[in-house]
């Protein structure tokens, strides 16, 4: 084993937005602190998606029970989600476990868990940029759910006002003269919108990844390229290995998204968690078009947000294998759309559609907690859809429980062991 030996507190694994956050906030309570990840801080999974810190998110993405709706997403008819027929084996058994979960009583108890976290985003969120110097990267003034018909927009109303009434969440709710009004690049004819008023567009999730890495090394942290995959016990702590160096710390915490159990399996733990895949494409639109908010087809299960790139198109989710080579599917169907929405959306100018995995599991609540049976050794994955929204607030947690401080709220929802 060649070179250097490199000893801290706490090795984190993954330098995605959750890595990330999770070691801000244990150098700020100062526990010296390596962060590990075989890229580049946010190249992975955190650096796309529709960049909002979701603070309306109080209810997790459950799994359908209607059969009419079961039979559109079983034969492959809905834009919002595709699914490869190679993965059914697969995912049998965690969606036999959503399903499960998605039930009224149970679903309701999950989400005033998930309310939990998600009320804190973010104010959390806020703070880490203020010390990092990137609160140019945020803007307030929340995003917009565009409906094309009456229907969907009387739903999505009764939703938000069960979301108002049991968590505090906010909104307006606009007819389509004010929705036409507020983007005006938007197709005419939309029946209105409702318009979160409280959550926070990221202009540019990679650099604010990017930002609050620099504020983590500003305070003594340090950042090693190194295949966390090969985490190991080692003398009264753990080690992660490679040709170049040695990593030791007293503790580890795995927080590698999607990849998380290709570290804990090996130890032990195998929760039941799935993937899904999204993809994103970025447009320059036409002379001066462009949006004011981030939008939300509801109708069609994507979104068009703006960033200082342009405005990028996210798609809903694939279910295929994680390194699967990327589809065209899910892309190819909703870009027509989009540009039916907005009819200046303009030219593409990513070479090829970005691709990323969502961790999941499936009772919806991220795993954030002690390792069962692995004394020193710590999780923060699996969180959906929400990874972004909810790194600063899954690091501030984590590193109370590990510095021996009361979290700001009952982690028991979310501890490891309840797979």
């Amino acid at each position: 084993m060649a070179g250097r030996i490199e000893e801290a507190d706490v090795l984190v694994l993954g330098a995605g937005i959750v890595g990330v956050s999770i070691a801000t906030h244990l150098q700020m309570r100062g526990r010296q602190t390596i962060l590990v990840d075989r890229g580049g801080p946010g190249e992975g999974t955190s650096f796309g998606n529709a960049g909002l810190i979701q603070r309306e998110a109080v209810f997790p993405h459950l799994f359908p029970r209607d059969l009419g709706e079961l039979l559109r997403y079983a034969l492959n008819l809905k834009t919002e989600a595709h699914y490869s027929a190679t993965m059914l084996p697969h995912l049998l058994g965690p969606f036999l476990r959503y399903w499960y979960h998605s039930e009224t009583g149970r679903y309701l108890a999950i989400s005033r868990d998930y309310a939990r976290l998600i009320a804190h985003c973010v104010e959390d969120h806020l703070a880490l940029a203020k010390l990092a110097g990137a609160e140019d990267i945020l803007r307030p003034g929340g995003w917009t759910m565009a409906h094309r018909d009456q229907r969907s927009f009387a739903r999505t109303l009764k939703e938000a006002e069960a979301a108002r009434r049991e968590f505090g969440v906010d909104y307006d709710v606009w007819c389509g003269n004010e929705l036409a009004a507020a983007e005006p690049h938007l197709a005419p004819g939309l029946a209105g919108g409702l318009h979160w008023t409280q959550p926070v567009a990221v202009l540019d999730p990679h650099a604010l990844t990017l930002a609050y890495t620099a504020y983590f090394k500003s305070l003594g942290g340090r950042v090693e390229r190194a295949d966390a995959r090969r985490l190991q016990r080692g003398g009264p702590g753990w080690e992660v290995a490679d040709e170049t160096a040695m990593l030791r710390g007293r503790d580890a915490v795995v927080a590698l998204g999607a990849w998380s159990t290709e570290v804990t399996k090996p130890l032990g733990y195998d929760p039941p968690m799935f993937v899904k895949r999204g993809y994103h494409m970025h447009y320059r639109p036409d002379g001066n078009a462009g949006l004011n908010h981030p939008v939300f087809d509801v109708s069609h299960g994507y979104m068009l947000a703006p960033m200082r790139r342009g405005i990028r198109l996210t798609t809903g989710a694939e279910f295929a294998h994680r390194d699967a080579p990327p589809t065209p599917v899910q892309l190819a169907r909703v870009e027509p759309l989009a540009r039916g929405l907005m009819p200046d959306l303009g030219r593409r100018l990513d070479p090829e559609p970005w691709l990323g995995s969502r961790p999941c599991t499936p009772d919806m609540l991220p795993i954030i907690g002690p390792a069962p049976g692995q004394g020193g050794l710590w999780f923060g994955f699996g969180h959906g859809h929400q990874g972004l929204t909810l790194g600063p607030t899954t690091g501030r947690m984590l590193a109370a429980m590990m510095t021996g401080e009361e979290p700001f709220t009952d982690p028991a929802a979310f501890r490891p062991d309840r797979f």
